[in-house]
């Protein structure tokens, strides 16, 4: 239960932030695409932090939640560890490059706007499938952010 409530100053963080981003995307102002960009760039990056070791523990700290080691597959599966790394490092990639792309599709540069919606299906599919084979209570806000971005282009309210 500690973990899930260390999570919660970083859920009202993320409601303002994704407040602020509505509020601007309805008034089409350009800030709106750049903080929506910044912040598929931030959550593509997260993921990451699966590939890189864990930091040392601190006394009374969370666990570290980015743990390979730990998933579900291969503790109550057993499923090979380096089988499970792998396709959590394609998934990675695969990740951490939609959203660039749906980023930069956001604010119109290098990338077609019509790029912006099937990026950030396939991202946030990767995203989630990761986050689940992975899972750990503190990473919920990632299949938050992940549901949102879903509901917005299952919608329409919002294309670049």
């Amino acid at each position: 239960m500690k973990s899930i409530g260390g999570i919660l100053p970083w859920a009202v963080v993320l409601a303002a932030v994704g407040g602020a981003i509505w509020w601007l995307l309805s008034r089409e102002m350009a800030a709106g695409r750049w903080l929506l960009a910044a912040l598929l760039i931030g959550h593509g990056v997260v993921h990451v932090l699966f590939a890189v070791p864990a930091p040392t523990a601190t006394e009374g700290g969370p666990d570290w939640p980015f743990d390979m080691a730990k998933s579900w597959a291969v503790t109550g599966t057993r499923l090979d560890l380096n089988v499970v790394r792998v396709v959590g490092l394609v998934l990675i990639a695969i990740v951490v490059g939609g959203f660039g792309l749906a980023a930069l599709s956001t604010v119109g540069m290098v990338v077609p706007s019509g790029w912006w919606q099937p990026t950030v299906v396939v991202s946030a599919i990767a995203s989630a499938v990761l986050l689940i084979l992975f899972f750990e209570p503190q990473l919920v806000l990632g299949l938050g952010i992940d549901a949102v971005l879903l509901w917005v282009v299952a919608t329409g309210v919002w294309v670049p």
